[in-house]
């Protein structure tokens, strides 16, 4: 158990060295004795002892942080340069092989159905490769106005409105568009990257032989409401919701008479591993969906469909925590952003009004990766390391970390849980590792709602996104556009725009004095 080890990392490492630490290591193992003896004697089936530890280190105000600078645990990287999201966890001793034949599919410029070793783009997709939008192994971000054509990074997904699948609870795609918007399509010239498309949605340079017309396109502009957000010192920020707009091919019927849609941004790989780590008992041990302590947070468990188990299961990647597990989001992205068939989805992804997108999907065999291809992108997307803290020791930083659970953003930015026990991947298992999320969802106020319900989650709700990374987003993607549509510009516009349950965190923030909201942001911004 590295545990242990986790918690020397002060020595030497660690800069900053923690006075509760002592209140700690005196006060757990009197607990453990008790909840052992007591779980160990008939009480809670299945109930791990280290969870328990990460349950009560996460629900009490001890707040013991073993090894601050390793938010990742031992697989940190010390790291701050714009590879800062790119590599290997430190203590990877599994299989550096097959992490790094991930890696090279990850990063695998895809090209149309053929004969080439990279085929199977599209027929409809958004991007050619895992990398365009995930740069870096970094967030995307919206363009600053216009189309979303060459802003990789973004996308849309459309379901029907008012309508749920009968058999998963899940979102009901569009018929003739599916469950996302697709604005490219195979056969133009050049063909992996059509600059453009005429007014019809056709090429509007040389057609292929397989030539399949995009479904359509969206842009975004930020010329609508807007929010006011006042600090009591004195001062005000306004916040622009973006609007977007659709023009939708009318060959597959055109504009939908209605349809739930939904903009988001890709998020980080780093640590994705270890969010998979967490145990679910922790997780259902942070849920309070009644709100049963009346703190006015809920949180709540979103109920997935697990397409490989066919049954509901608890989901925690995605903006709403709609994908349950790496595998099935991986597989996922593949079959919905680039058009690529694995064995989990066989089947290409195009409703049966588009015609030349059946017609140009059976050129090859499906599946078009095989299980060993997305076992290694698998491999690869559990084990990117995440970055160090930085500058532990600037006292702004420090004080900032207190304002920071002072004005309750720790009640769902959870700062330390232990991982359990992961088959087979010691370098995820038992680890420390400072996350900054509970994976639930949240009621986020009318400002950021999306109205697109998604499994569980409502058109208002959220999941608490990882915070690890945050201050290297710059550094790394060159931009700091943030939240689930990238509709932020930086840390404080984010803050602001929090809402729902988060009113009390937010209004927290601004009734600080100035001089203590740049300290917040810049203990933010060590993460």
């Amino acid at each position: 158990m590295n545990c242990d080890k986790n918690l020397n990392f002060g020595s030497g490492k660690n800069p900053e060295p923690n006075p509760s630490r002592g209140r700690f290591q005196k006060t757990i193992p009197f607990l453990i004795f008790i909840l052992l003896n007591f779980f160990y004697c008939g009480g809670k089936e299945g109930t791990d002892p280290l969870g328990i530890i990460a349950v009560i280190a996460s629900q009490t105000s001890i707040a013991p942080d073993p090894g601050e600078a390793f938010s990742g645990g031992y697989g940190t990287r010390f790291i701050s340069n714009p590879t800062a999201f790119d590599t290997p966890v430190v203590n990877l001793s599994s299989d550096g092989i097959q992490f790094n034949t991930g890696n090279n599919f990850f990063n695998r410029a895809w090209v149309a159905e053929g004969n080439s070793a990279s085929s199977g783009l599209g027929p409809t997709f958004n991007t050619n490769s895992c990398q365009n939008c995930h740069a870096g192994d970094g967030r995307g971000a919206p363009p600053a106005s216009g189309t979303l054509f060459n802003s990789v990074g973004i996308l849309i997904r459309l379901s029907k409105a008012g309508i749920s699948d009968p058999t998963t609870g899940g979102p009901v795609g569009l018929d003739s568009f599916g469950l996302q918007l697709n604005h490219k399509g195979i056969g133009c010239s050049p063909i992996t990257s059509p600059s453009a498309y005429d007014s019809n949605f056709n090429c509007t340079g040389t057609t292929g032989s397989n030539f399949t017309p995009p479904e359509g396109s969206a842009s975004v502009s930020y010329t609508g409401a807007t929010v006011v957000r006042n600090y009591t010192s004195g001062g005000t920020v306004t916040l622009n919701t973006p609007v977007y707009s659709f023009s939708w091919n009318v060959n597959f019927g055109g504009a939908p008479s209605s349809f739930n849609f939904s903009p988001r941004t890709a998020p980080m790989i780093p640590g994705l591993g270890l969010l998979e780590a967490i145990p679910e008992s922790v997780i259902l041990g942070w849920a309070d969906p009644t709100d049963s302590d009346l703190d006015g947070i809920s949180g709540k468990v979103n109920m997935v469909w697990d397409a490989k188990n066919q049954k509901k299961v608890m989901g925690r990647f995605g903006w709403k925590a709609n994908e349950p597990s790496l595998f099935q989001q991986n597989q996922g992205a593949f079959l919905g952003d680039i058009g690529i068939t694995s064995p989990l989805f066989s089947t290409d992804n195009c409703p049966s009004t588009q015609t030349q997108c059946l017609a140009a999907a059976s050129g090859t065999e499906d599946p078009e990766i095989t299980a060993s291809i997305a076992e290694s992108v698998n491999f690869y997307t559990k084990l990117v390391a995440v970055p160090a803290r930085r500058n532990l020791s600037d006292q702004d930083v420090i004080d900032g970390k207190v304002l920071f659970s002072s004005i309750k953003c720790d009640a769902c930015h959870k700062p330390l849980v232990l991982t359990g026990n992961v088959p087979g991947l010691p370098e995820l298992s038992y680890q420390y590792i400072k996350p900054y999320t509970d994976l639930l969802l949240h009621d986020m106020g009318p400002d950021l709602a999306d109205g697109r319900p998604d499994f569980d989650a409502d058109g208002q709700e959220w999941r608490t996104p990882p915070l690890w990374g945050l201050g290297l987003i710059q550094q790394v993607n060159g931009h700091l556009k943030l939240m689930h549509d990238g509709r932020a510009n930086g840390i404080e516009e984010a803050i602001l725009w929090h809402g729902g349950e988060a009113d009390t965190a937010r209004n927290g923030f601004q009734n600080l004095s100035s001089t203590d909201r740049q300290k917040l942001i810049k203990f933010l911004e060590s993460l």
